[in-house]
């Protein structure tokens, strides 16, 4: 890769080179030509002479000599350590005795991942699918959520002020917060339920089905884990009312649903633990706003900075 300020390209240091060596130029007349130095003419000339046109390419900056250079033995030792144990660089590091930056770059080097893109189980890298349009595949789960006192929880009143969330009996109890998010978009639709009986997730199916035609995203499928009100025939019968093509996640495999796990993820750090809120409607008042930044203005990582409403073609622009 060529520098932006460099005088000369690969054609540019060819014509420099042609004209001294095969037209028979000074260097000087040369170098003033194509205003570079003497030394820069001399160089491009020199490569010229010995490798013809394949030399004037950059070369690779690297010293041919490297005395600090970390031992095969060494390296040999840092990947051998990752793939049986899958560990990190700082406790390579600490293994091996080597810097935490000598063992990544170790890592990379040898083409391994960063662990959290890797599966936990096998230590494989993550392979990652997204569907190809909107609508074409929406993820559905629930979050259950311990509701917040009157006058706060344990953010605002500490650990043991907090405690009557816990009581079962008396209690706050539980939001459960039902998503539907699109595979390839990753908009996401949300509300706070009552419980998660079969009923009520079928009745969230027909209100989020709802809300993503009114924003030109026809759902074809649905994905779920296992859940009982998903394998109920209240479930199977919402879907074939709306025309929806059911699917659920394999067993004790909630990567299947990752999307939307990921997106629960976020919802809690950046909403509901994102400040001590006072009471349980105080955190819902901030909730449609938090949601409509999420859909409309957040960047996200997972589709290259962009917006989820930016890959809805025919989205109406009323959120900019």
């Amino acid at each position: 890769m060529f520098h932006r300020n460099a005088p000369l390209t690969a054609t540019g240091r060819l014509r420099l080179a042609r004209c001294v060596i095969d037209d028979g130029w000074p260097l000087r007349r040369a170098a003033e030509r194509f205003q570079v130095s003497h030394t820069t003419a001399a160089r491009w000339a020199h490569r010229y002479r010995l490798e013809g046109t394949a030399g004037m390419q950059d070369r690779s900056s690297r010293p041919h000599h490297q005395p600090r250079h970390t031992q095969a033995h060494v390296e040999e030792q840092v990947v051998r350590l990752r793939r049986e144990h899958r560990i990190g660089p700082v406790r390579l590091a600490t293994r091996c005795g080597i810097a935490a930056s000598t063992a990544h770059r170790i890592l990379k080097r040898h083409g391994l991942p960063v662990l959290a893109a890797t599966d936990r189980a096998t230590g494989e890298p993550v392979r990652r699918f997204e569907r190809s349009r909107p609508g074409e595949l929406v993820h559905i789960d629930v979050k259950k959520l311990g509701r917040i006192p009157d006058g706060g929880g344990h953010k605002v009143l500490g650990r043991a002020g907090g405690r009557t969330n816990q009581n079962r009996r008396n209690g706050t109890g539980y939001a459960y917060l039902h998503t539907a998010l699109d595979d390839h978009s990753r908009l996401a639709y949300t509300e706070d339920l009552p419980d998660e009986k079969a009923a009520t997730c079928a009745g969230f199916l027909h209100r989020a089905v709802a809300w993503f035609a009114a924003r030109g995203v026809s759902v074809e499928r649905v994905m779920t884990d296992n859940a009982w009100a998903y394998t109920k025939n209240t479930w199977r019968d919402a879907c074939r009312e709306l025309g929806i093509s059911p699917r659920w996640t394999r067993p004790w495999r909630p990567q299947t649903n990752g999307k939307v796990e990921r997106f629960h993820r976020t919802l809690l750090n950046e909403w509901a633990y994102h400040q001590p809120y006072t009471s349980e409607a105080q955190r819902q008042a901030a909730f449609p706003d938090w949601l409509d930044w999420y859909n409309y203005h957040r960047p996200h990582t997972g589709i290259s900075g962009h917006t989820p409403a930016s890959r809805v073609t025919n989205l109406p622009e009323q959120h900019t």
